[in-house]
């Protein structure tokens, strides 16, 4: 079998920390390789080294023979390596066909003058969208696209390059089961063309059905490589990348149901939004229960946590805090009345980018005490440090210090650092949105117990989900929605996968 790449005895360094130690890894031809790891265990290093944004410390990479002690973006392009970061990276102002052939717009000659030929570009861009398919006009501006549209026309771009080397990392984060089936497919059809693949997925699940190696990688080191028709199950692979089991079930054994009148911490009631994907919801949050929304992509949870949260218009409806009515007609409202939400895309909507850890964890608490909606109040930069370090205790957050800009820590530890940013404002209900999207298995299980710990502490979380068993080990109550209503009411015990995917459906 053909290698297309391989990296001997990689090493990266930055100051303080050793990323990768001494890896070695490849790639054949039609090959699919599965990468996996805990947040933190090097595989986005390692990426990045192949696509040439990262120069290693030490080690070569061999391809079609030749030797390299290093790439940069373009020689990587040139050899034919592609790379689909979990972190979109379309451009929104642009068109899909813009974003296509971004950077490398084909031309022709008109009397001769080189003009952008839009007519290849947008039947090439037809025929790729379809191939993935997005029922899009190429012409279509991104902005207007879905988180999952979005994910596809990042792999239509890729599919567009004469591609030997495609590097996917958590292709399938925000995509709908159909969508997934999809991009298997797609994967199926590149493979058998000789195209090999690197999958990076925290989605165990799944790489069964599309891997054909696996590779575990943890601390920066490599832990080992294996055929996944030699895998017995997935908890052999769970074991390799955390060194230890893991507890599936997360839910109290607290008696929980809708009838339930006694400790009624929030309350929604008849909510509506003018585009009607919310219509007419009501539902009760009691105090020491989680309570988990499930459901196709595109039926209406987020919108409903968004209207809840004043992020989001709403038409009619009302909302209840302890028993008492509160109006909330923005997010600074519901700041200022102990609501909190993480939102599904934590990249764009989660955190400030240009913050260190400790300036993201006071953000909200310095708001909530500000008047004028954050125009007037002082900032305690004391007291700001002292807040982050006890969420960074509190909540085992893996960063080199409180002062390090949160886009340096993995996806899991981001994700803390929101969850800290709430904590230190004293928020009752904690609408969590997609709260483990992108985030190793080690990682969500640390999430689950801080949810538990919350609502033991007389918090209440709300959780929206499209991972079922993620929704079955946790939640004491699910409610399902389907079409911007909900569909069925189940507690812990009566909750099955097949119940849930039949009232979604």
């Amino acid at each position: 079998m053909t290698k297309l790449i391989e990296v001997q005895h990689i090493t990266k360094e930055f100051p303080g920390v050793t990323a990768l130690d001494d890896i070695s890894f490849d790639l054949n031809e039609g090959e699919v390789h599965v990468l996996v790891g805990e947040n933190g265990a090097g595989k986005s290093t390692l990426m990045k080294i192949l696509s040439g944004v990262y120069t290693p410390t030490g080690g070569n990479i061999i391809i079609d023979g030749n030797s390299y002690s290093h790439l940069n973006p373009t020689l990587s392009q040139e050899l034919g390596i592609s790379i689909i970061y979990q972190e979109l990276s379309v451009i929104n102002e642009l068109s899909i066909a813009e974003n296509l052939f971004i950077g490398r717009l084909p031309t022709k000659q008109v009397v001769g003058v080189p003009v952008v030929d839009w007519k290849f570009i947008n039947g090439k861009a037809a025929e790729m969208l379809k191939m993935v398919g997005l029922k899009k006009n190429p012409s279509t501006v991104v902005e207007e696209l879905s988180i999952s549209e979005k994910q596809l026309v990042e792999i239509a771009k890729a599919l567009v390059m004469e591609t030997r080397i495609l590097i996917m990392d958590e292709p399938t984060s925000s995509l709908t089961p159909e969508e997934i089936q999809r991009l298997f497919k797609i994967i199926r059809n590149l493979r058998s063309k000789g195209v090999g693949i690197i999958y990076i997925s925290h989605k165990l699940d799944e790489i069964n059905q599309i891997g054909d190696r696996v590779t575990v990688l943890k601390d920066g080191g490599l832990v080992g490589s294996k055929k996944l028709s030699e895998v017995q199950s997935k908890e052999e692979i769970v074991v390799m990348m955390v060194g230890r089991e893991l507890k599936d079930k997360y839910f109290s054994t607290r008696q929980s149901s809708e009838d339930r009148e006694d400790e009624i911490i929030f309350e929604a009631r008849n909510i509506s939004t003018p585009d009607q994907k919310v219509k007419d919801v009501s539902f009760k949050l009691h105090k020491h229960e989680i309570l988990g929304f499930a459901g196709l992509m595109g039926a209406g949870r987020t919108e409903l946590m968004n209207a809840i949260f004043g992020a989001g218009k709403k038409e009619s409806g009302s909302i209840y805090l302890n028993g008492e009515e509160v109006q909330i007609n923005d997010t600074y409202d519901a700041v200022k009345k102990g609501l909190a939400l993480l939102t599904e895309n934590r990249r764009e909507t989660g955190f400030f980018h240009n913050f260190e850890i400790f300036k993201n964890v006071s953000a909200v608490e310095n708001l909530k005490h500000s008047k004028l909606k954050g125009a007037t109040g002082l900032i305690n930069t004391n007291s700001e440090k002292q807040m982050a370090e006890q969420q960074k205790e509190a909540l085992a957050i893996k960063c080199t210090s409180i002062f390090q800009n949160i886009t340096e820590l993995s996806g899991g530890n981001q994700q803390k650092v929101i969850i800290g940013k709430w904590l230190c404002a004293n928020a009752e209900v904690i609408l969590f949105d997609e709260p483990t999207r992108g985030i190793d298995v080690g990682s969500k299980s640390e999430i689950y117990k801080i949810m538990r710990q919350l609502v033991d502490d007389g918090k209440g979380v709300i959780m929206v989900s499209s991972e079922l068993p993620e929704l079955l080990s946790v939640c004491d109550r699910i409610l399902v929605f389907r079409k911007g209503e909900i569909s069925a009411r189940l507690t812990s015990a009566e909750a099955t996968e097949e119940k849930i995917i039949l009232a979604a459906t």
